[in-house]
């Protein structure tokens, strides 16, 4: 069996790092430990959040924080769960890009009915000077939720977003 090259494997630990940040991505929202996104966003970071009928962009860690905080406010429960990623890393530049998708499991504090919604972000990614991976622009986009009970379907599914990587 051919041993990998020394490209492959910094492809392999520059994966195994990508996806720490994302599990780290999920962990903090899951707690709701807000401040702790500056530790894995750039501060200049974009994140746009496309909301079907408008898109709204926030400027670094504390900006999405705070947006967030606001909307899972109404959830007793809450947990965010990565369900599949898949990356392009770029060794030379120490750029990816990457598209991760995901869902929110979550219940209502006021009906107490589990709403969970389905959806997908497009990162980039880049190492610092330092060996750090960070997000440095991120999009996000539901592509399916939850309906009420009796609203008759089970799921409201949307486009699937579509970036390349």
């Amino acid at each position: 069996m051919p041993t990998p090259d020394g490209t492959e494997l910094d492809e392999t630990v520059a994966y195994v790092a990508l996806r720490r940040l994302q599990n780290r991505y999920a962990d903090i929202v899951t707690r709701r430990a807000w401040p702790e996104l500056s530790e894995i966003m750039r501060p200049d970071c974009v994140i746009t959040v496309d909301l079907l009928d408008r898109a709204i962009d926030f400027d670094g860690p504390t900006a999405i924080g705070d947006f967030i905080a606001a909307q899972i406010e109404q959830f007793d429960f809450f947990e965010f769960v990565i369900l599949n990623t898949v990356m392009k890393i770029d060794t030379e530049a120490w750029r990816a890009t990457a598209r991760m998708y995901m869902q929110e499991a979550r219940q209502s504090v006021e009906s107490g009915e589990r709403c969970d919604t389905f959806g997908v972000y497009h990162d980039d990614l880049e190492r610092d000077e330092d060996g750090r991976w960070w997000f440095v622009r991120r999009r996000y986009k539901s592509y399916a939720r939850t309906n009420p009970s009796g609203a008759g379907a089970d799921l409201t599914v949307f486009d699937l977003p579509e970036a390349s990587l």
